[in-house]
């Protein structure tokens, strides 16, 4: 059973990988595995000089999350550092 979560494990990083690279590709932004790195935890940074650019690209990374993720997402939120 150990090879079969391993395999889990492995698909979903892979899965990660994959919408890491189109999310940097596609919106010129950074992802970093953050806290528990078992729970494929990710951030998605992004700067800007306009508040309202920056929502709209973060808010373009959460709907490209959302649609190659589907159920697998869990949770998401944009949260603003001054």
């Amino acid at each position: 059973m150990s090879g079969c979560r391993h395999s889990s494990v492995a698909i979903r990083r892979l899965s990660v990988a994959i919408l890491k690279d189109r999310l940097r590709a596609g919106l010129n932004v950074t992802v970093a595995e953050v806290q528990d790195q078992n729970r494929l935890n990710r951030s998605v940074v992004t700067v800007s000089g306009s508040r309202a650019n920056a929502m709209k690209v973060l808010d373009s990374a959460e709907r490209a999350a959302a649609a190659f993720l589907g159920p697998n997402l869990v949770s998401s939120c944009i949260e603003w550092v001054e």
